[in-house]
């Protein structure tokens, strides 16, 4: 077993999951550089529309926003172990007091169907194998609707998403705490969307956690 990871190193060494450079001895994740001048993100915000507070680990921008590129649309599913390790941090900060239950936003059946997978249900349960917490679906999409990356307006991303998902389970629900995770959050237009469809459905709490969010 050591030998097969001696020999999966030496053809496949660790690199930066931001610059893609090799690591050092001894390094997990970010090369020295990236965790010095990665856009890190502050502290939680609080009282969003629908939710009740979100975090994420950097701004979107610069190598953070190239990586998760590369992630979500060149099928490096190899990044969501690094992602994973870096939220669950984050959320270890942020949210001592920890939650009820784990679940993400999917995507439509369509675009997993066109892509292979779904990145951000990838990275719960790499989110979920830190924090000790089993992903569950609470969620499912059934609109397969325009990409919100292509729609710039505030208003019409929230159009865009509206009515876009379902409960699977709302008996589990009532008054728990759920920890919704989701890759981006630009407007929060689909987070929030996601967050009304689980409160109307008898959550006490939703708190959204991404990798990277916007600036503004």
């Amino acid at each position: 077993m050591r030998l097969y990871h001696w020999i999966m190193q030496l053809l496949f060494p660790p690199k930066c999951v931001l610059c893609g450079g090799l690591l050092e001895k001894e390094a997990l994740d970010l090369c020295r550089r990236c965790r010095v001048d990665a856009p890190w993100y502050p502290n939680r915000k609080t009282k969003l529309q629908f939710l009740d507070s979100f975090a994420a680990v950097w701004y979107y921008e610069g190598s953070v926003r190239k990586s998760l590129l590369r992630y979500k649309f060149r099928n490096a599913r190899s990044f969501a172990g690094a992602y994973g390790r870096l939220l669950a941090m984050k959320l270890q900060e942020e949210y001592p007091e920890g939650f009820d239950c784990l679940s993400w936003i999917p995507v439509s059946r369509l675009r997993r169907l066109r892509r292979g997978y779904d990145q951000v249900e990838l990275l719960a349960k790499a989110v979920g194998r830190e924090l000790g917490l089993v992903p569950v679906p609470l969620l499912t999409k059934v609109r397969h609707n325009r990409p919100q990356s292509r729609i710039h307006g505030a208003a019409e991303r929230r159009a865009n998403v509206l009515g876009a998902y379902r409960v699977t389970g709302p008996e589990g629900l009532a008054g728990k705490r759920v920890l919704l995770l989701d890759d981006i959050l630009t407007t929060g237009a689909t987070a929030g969307e996601a967050g009304r469809v689980l409160l109307t459905a008898g959550a006490k709490e939703v708190h959204c956690a991404v990798v990277a969010a916007a600036r503004k």
